[in-house]
């Protein structure tokens, strides 16, 4: 595990809100000179801490109208059949996430579609013709009051 102190928590904070925000900004809102603060986000970097920047972008821009998280169970508890299930859901533009979690069933995926039908679309011909899927269960988002993704 990678040793983390306040400023670097500090650090984080920031870049995770803004990761496009300059050196000299991040270092203000800190308190450090420009050049420590730089260096202290290419160690963070440099360890693995940070591991890249991403946009956030807006779904309705980009044609998104539905998001659902979706349980999957399998029918055969294999590694094969968990390989097999990933191999098909990394194909699927559709699923933004996937989690191989614990409890009744053995995935949590993310699901981004343009509209209900699209979604149904994926359910029905993607999703549920794959041979390890046993159950699956729809939970459609309503609102995202707190979405920290980025």
């Amino acid at each position: 595990m990678v040793k983390i102190d306040e400023i670097d928590q500090k650090i984080l904070r920031e870049l995770s809100r803004d990761g496009r925000m300059s050196n000299l900004d991040l270092a203000a809102r800190i308190g450090l000179s420009p050049s420590a603060c730089l260096r202290r986000v290419q160690e963070l970097e440099r360890r693995g801490v940070i591991k890249g920047y991403r946009a956030v972008l807006n779904p309705a821009a980009i044609g998104v109208g539905f998001v659902a998280y979706v349980t999957v169970g399998l029918n055969t508890h294999t590694k094969a059949a968990q390989e097999a299930f990933e191999r098909a859901v990394a194909r699927a533009p559709q699923v933004t996430e996937c989690h191989n979690i614990t409890g009744t069933v053995e995935y949590l995926l993310r699901v981004e579609a343009a509209d209900l039908a699209d979604y149904k679309h994926w359910h029905t011909d993607v999703l549920g013709v794959l041979p390890q899927v046993q159950s699956i269960t729809t939970f459609v988002v309503m609102g995202s009051p707190k979405d920290l993704r980025a």
